[in-house]
């Protein structure tokens, strides 16, 4: 891969990777991601069928857990469980699929925002498992990685033009030393943000082998066809754990 990686950067392009920490895998040993990679997307247009989904996706998921308690459901349980683990208030710091699932429970709709995101949205309130969405054209030569933040690394609030300067030690989403998300699966950074401009993306959908890691084989499976399906994209699929904490981006 070294050397591979010295052919690449020699003619201009280094191969970007996504990587977990082993570190991470010692705090989290049941931790596995499907990966989906899209590339050649036009996500500058609505698109019908995405709309759809997410409003069947939603309407679903609000009439099925009308009055329930968010935190008690399965997937949900386990990640905040995971966030106690890492030193994280889940209450405080609550994360990605708990929130968007609280709204969608609350209000009974999501908005629009671009086809990209809201593809990610609607499946992954149907499934109820976190799915990141990056922009790989936007990441650092050397791609994006899982770990734990140092004190070189920076973060961009949403909306804001000054970055935090980062504690040691945060479970962070990071690319170089420009972290996409805080906290793991809590809040992305305003550089990470899918844009209309968007051609390559990177999904990482987040969960547990044991507790859920069937879901997040279907949610990637059915993510991959929809994006060849609704873009006519180019689509590659992995699935990362402690024994394959690595893959390829492009």
């Amino acid at each position: 891969m070294l050397l591979l990686n010295k052919v690449a950067k020699a003619r201009g392009k280094l191969m970007k990777k996504f990587v977990v920490e082993e570190k991470v895998f010692e705090m989290l040993p049941d931790y596995c991601l499907g990966i989906v990679i899209a590339e050649g997307i036009d996500n500058s247009r609505s698109k019908e069928n995405v709309t759809a989904l997410l409003n069947q996706s939603v309407s679903e998921f609000a009439e099925e857990y009308k009055g329930e308690e968010i935190r008690e459901l399965p997937h949900i349980k386990a990640c905040r469980e995971a966030f106690r683990s890492l030193g994280m208030n889940p209450n405080k710091f609550m994360c990605s699929i708990e929130a968007l699932t609280k709204r969608v429970q609350k209000g009974g709709s999501l908005p629009n925002i671009n086809p990209v995101v809201d593809l990610g949205n609607a499946l992954s309130v149907k499934y109820q498992l976190p799915m990141g969405a990056h922009d790989i054209e936007r990441m650092e030569d050397e791609g994006l990685a899982v770990r734990f933040s140092t004190e070189n690394d920076r973060f961009l609030p949403m909306g804001e033009t000054e970055p935090e300067v980062m504690p040691e030690g945060e479970l962070v989403y990071v690319s170089g030393h420009t972290v996409k998300t805080r906290r793991w699966l809590w809040r992305q950074s305003d550089d990470g943000k899918i844009t209309e401009n968007t051609k390559t993306v990177f999904f990482p959908i987040d969960g547990f082998a044991q507790v859920n890691g069937d879901k997040v084989i279907q949610a990637r499976d059915e993510l991959a066809e929809l994006l060849k399906e609704t873009f006519g994209c180019s689509v590659k699929t992995g699935m990362i754990d402690r024994n394959n904490n690595s893959i390829e981006l492009l």
